[in-house]
């Protein structure tokens, strides 16, 4: 099947199948619709997502991303980015097909079918785009597929995910694909500090004792944690803490000094300049902007 028909077939099943949280029957396959092209703030995950129908502008740090339909984003840790969905509307929505990228999974695949060799060295990007080629959109049709035949999925969808992870491994990001399933790899090690710091931002931060998580001296966790997330370890919990204080403050909009406090600032005139930055608009004026427009932030978006 030719890669338009594909994508047009893709763009109907995701259309037909897309719910507001993203999920679907499958577990770790999700699916996204979007009507709007207002900027959106989340954290990712290590996610697949290839787009049907439209395009989205990814911003990390002051690197820009930018993919379309019949294109693929790989996430490879989490990270808070900024993204517009282009050219988006009611009679055009935006459709786009997740997957969420699994350690163990790709570690097995790895395991059986990968050659071995060298598994760390310098840690690239977190973020890339392409384009999705053929045989993936091929897979990520026939994935969408069992979405309507519950019997078959619990066997075949499986099976389909290993192809989907066989297809980036053996293309053009199978380099960045890989450091998600191999333990040793460097941006493994900073995914832990990764994680500590998404669990734990509202806490103070010493750079040495993230190093000390992650394996590493305090000058390569430094390089290889840019590397990975085009930040520093502070801009990058500054990010989370300011992204988690605008999902409070939609449910707690009078409280403004005490959901900067919760996210870690002993300033408020800090947080609101910094709030302000990020956002556009003070704390209070950006909270009642998403209310009004019945936006919770960026439940519902894939990056």
């Amino acid at each position: 099947m030719r890669a338009a028909d594909l994508l047009t077939e893709m763009g109907r099943l995701i259309a037909a199948h897309a719910r507001p949280d993203l999920q679907t029957s499958i577990p770790g396959l999700l699916l996204s619709r979007v009507e709007t092209t207002e900027p959106d703030y989340s954290l990712t995950d290590p996610l697949l997502v290839v787009m049907a129908q439209g395009g989205k502008r990814l911003l990390l740090g002051d690197q820009v991303f930018e993919y379309r339909a019949g294109q693929l984003l790989v996430v490879t840790t989490g990270l808070p980015v900024t993204g517009h969905f282009l050219d988006a509307g009611p009679q055009t929505p935006a459709l786009g097909m997740g997957l969420v990228l699994r350690p163990a999974t790709i570690a097995e695949l790895l395991l059986e079918t990968a050659p071995r060799g060298p598994s760390r060295g310098d840690a690239g990007p977190a973020i890339a785009t392409g384009e999705a080629g053929p045989d993936l959109l091929d897979a990520a049709a026939r994935m969408l597929r069992l979405l309507g035949r519950p019997a078959d999925a619990r066997v075949l969808a499986p099976l389909v995910e290993r192809e989907i992870l066989w297809r980036l491994l053996t293309g053009p990001h199978g380099a960045i694909v890989r450091q998600i399933g191999l333990a040793d790899s460097s941006t493994s090690h900073v995914s832990r500090a990764i994680r500590w710091i998404r669990d734990n931002y509202a806490e103070p931060t010493r750079i040495e004792d993230l190093a000390r998580m992650a394996g590493m001296s305090t000058a390569a966790f430094h390089r290889h944690f840019r590397a990975v997330t085009t930040m520093s370890p502070l801009q990058f919990q500054k990010r989370i803490r300011l992204q988690e204080a605008r999902a409070l403050l939609v449910a707690k909009p009078d409280d403004v000094a005490g959901v900067g406090h919760f996210v870690g600032y002993d300033s408020p005139s800090q947080f609101n300049r910094e709030y302000r930055r990020l956002f556009g608009a003070p704390p209070r004026q950006d909270s009642a902007r998403l209310r009004a427009a019945a936006d919770p932030g960026p439940a519902g978006y894939l990056p």
